[in-house]
């Protein structure tokens, strides 16, 4: 495997930024599809693919989520064009048969519910970071987020009374927990503050 050209590192990592500042421009359901079609190719345990993502551009839909979120997430968030919530499903093995269908493999979690959950809340993570650079490599920008309240979005979006999410209604009402939020769109360079500093190799890394 080849590395790939200093322009597309500089969009991944080097010149990318997390943005709070947001421009006037809707971001296509197309472009969101893309966007799933290159998270869904990345790595995961088992071939688990634990990661729900809830895409909320409406409305109707950031007003559901808006008494969740801490008070110096709202504006960034209103006015985001997306606001993906990243969720994991705990009960990702119901669908191992279909996803790694070589060996029983749902016999592994299936009654053994805190690996299912570890394995849930790793795997799901390491998606939601696939998510964002597979975002940028797409040319979006990001704004990855915690400071909000995971109960109140998980009863609003993921509980069986308040659900219409198919993925809900087939086999996880109560068992899908929300990991992260990431606003999604193309941000204002202007009103980025300058990055803050970054460690050294030497610093955190060792070689054994």
């Amino acid at each position: 495997m080849k590395s790939i050209a200093p322009p597309a590192l500089d969009q991944l990592f080097f010149e990318a930024r997390t943005h709070s500042y947001w421009q006037d421009k809707p971001v296509p359901q197309e472009l969101l599809k893309k966007l799933h079609n290159l998270v869904r190719m990345a790595p995961t345990s088992a071939n688990c693919c634990p990661m729900r993502v809830v895409f909320i551009v409406s409305k109707e839909g950031k007003a559901r989520l808006k008494p969740a979120l801490n008070a110096g997430n709202i504006e960034k968030t209103m006015s985001a064009p997306v606001t993906a919530i990243i969720a994991f499903d705990m009960r990702f093995y119901e669908y191992l048969p279909k996803l790694f269908p070589h060996t029983p493999a749902r016999e592994w979690f299936a009654d053994n519910p805190e690996l299912a959950e570890t394995t849930a809340f790793r795997n799901g993570s390491i998606q939601g970071g696939y998510f964002i650079l597979a975002a940028r490599a797409l040319g979006l920008d990001c704004g990855p987020m915690s400071g909000f309240d995971n109960t109140l979005v998980d009863h609003e979006f993921f509980s069986d009374q308040s659900s219409t999410l198919a993925f809900v209604q087939e086999h996880c009402p109560g068992h899908i927990k929300s990991n992260f939020l990431c606003n999604l769109g193309y941000g204002v360079d202007a009103k980025l503050h300058p990055r803050n500093p970054r460690f050294e190799f030497d610093e955190v890394c060792q070689v054994v």
